[in-house]
């Protein structure tokens, strides 16, 4: 690809990249039950609500899943790697581009978790006010993936919990969405 053509698209990647963090943050913040009254709750629900509403109507939610935000980020996913490959000039097959873009979104989902838990565990070093929208925005979506692991991996006064969940999570991307994401380029050129 050429330079312009790379930069063209970095920018397709981070538009709809930002679509799919804001659908799969209201999806995250509705299972976690995030506090309502959070700012950044409120931003969140603001605006994806438009977009969800009209969409939940028909596709209520299932065991505490918005199902309409799912279904929003994976058309973000989806459109996000139908353009990409339009712009190299590639038609792919249906059925590969469903399985790509469902590993993007798998994998989309996976590492906003490590960047989650990485930064909640980095600012547990610290001494920082967890009244901060942000912070308890990030602890309440992280929390029920660590507390399994809580008090089960301290050694002294550290709580290995999140090296753990990192660990878990960096593997998950190169055992699953890595490989689905190679099976769905296959079947979509092949």
């Amino acid at each position: 690809m050429s330079y312009l053509l790379n930069a063209f698209a970095l920018l397709i990647e981070i538009a709809f990249d930002a679509v799919a963090t804001l659908f799969v943050l209201r999806l995250l913040a509705e299972a976690c039950r995030v506090d309502f009254h959070n700012p950044l709750s409120q931003f969140i629900y603001r605006y994806s609500n438009p977009v969800l509403a009209p969409i939940r109507r028909v596709l209520p939610n299932w065991r505490r899943i918005n199902l309409a935000a799912l279904l929003v980020a994976f058309a973000a996913m989806l459109l996000k790697r139908l353009v990409l490959l339009a712009l190299v000039g590639l038609a792919p097959r249906p059925l590969g581009l469903v399985v790509m873009a469902l590993a993007d979104l798998l994998d989309f989902v996976l590492l906003l978790y490590l960047v989650l838990v990485f930064g909640w565990s980095l600012l547990s070093l610290f001494q920082v006010d967890y009244r901060q929208p942000l912070l308890r925005l990030a602890g309440t979506i992280v929390e029920p993936l660590l507390r399994p692991l809580r008090g089960k991996l301290v050694f002294g006064q550290i709580d290995f919990s999140p090296t753990v969940a990192i660990i878990v999570l960096l593997l998950a991307r190169m055992l699953i969405a890595a490989p689905l994401l190679n099976l769905g380029a296959q079947w979509a050129g092949g």
